[in-house]
């Protein structure tokens, strides 16, 4: 299941994203935001990785890049007033940049735009070479220099992967969420007093697509 919406003939969608979403947090595992609760310990250091293994913004083709937003949250996750870094592929063009930013900053509207609603303050915009691999279930993502993380989903007793569905807050809305831990996760952006290193945190991964008309 996916956050779509049909588009009249001729009319020109906003966005079309097809991909996979990395995340981790300093909660424990399950993260309590998901379900509307206060972040373990009252704040909460995060990475929410998106990959467009296919996807147009504005008609502008964006597959095979990838942005991260690095966000400091500094209470309830609904509350908003996020500190956000945002780190895209070091090789996207101008026109693409310009197009992911307007997109992951509100806006084109739609479901980005309801995310991008939490953030208070994005305090960098950066391209730089990032890694966003998921093998066999386990995801990895490296941000040269930034940032580092392994994660791998919760299996049930069948062997299927855990997923969390219909809570209230996602950063891939319609989209089943796939339950799990990062073994390790760490930031180091100290310029803007994000700089941190957990293990054995929770984590996050989803296939996901989000389309958005265009008004």
């Amino acid at each position: 299941m996916s956050t779509t919406e049909a588009a009249p003939a001729g009319t020109q969608l906003a966005y079309d994203l097809t991909g996979t979403l990395l995340e981790a947090c300093s909660c424990g595992v399950l993260c309590p935001c998901w379900i509307g609760e206060d972040p373990d310990g009252g704040a909460c250091d995060g990475l929410i990785a998106y990959h467009f293994d296919s996807g147009t913004i504005r008609d502008v083709d964006v597959a095979g890049l990838s942005i991260v937003n690095v966000a400091k949250i500094p209470g309830n996750v609904l509350a908003g007033n996020w500190k956000v870094a945002m780190l895209v592929s070091d090789d996207a063009t101008d026109e693409q940049l310009e197009a992911i930013v307007d997109a992951y900053s509100g806006k084109l509207g739609g479901p980005l735009a309801d995310l991008a609603g939490l953030v208070g303050e994005v305090v960098e915009v950066r391209r730089v070479p990032i890694s966003h691999q998921i093998l066999d279930g386990r995801g990895t993502l490296t941000v040269d220099g930034i940032v580092g993380a392994e994660m791998a989903p919760y299996v049930g007793p069948d062997g299927s992967t855990t997923t969390l569905q219909n809570s209230i807050f996602s950063t891939v809305p319609g989209s089943p969420a796939y339950v799990g831990k990062a073994s390790r996760y760490s930031v180091d952006l100290p310029e803007h007093g994000m700089q941190w290193t957990y293990e054995g945190r929770n984590a996050i991964q989803a296939d996901y697509r989000m389309t958005h008309q265009a008004a």
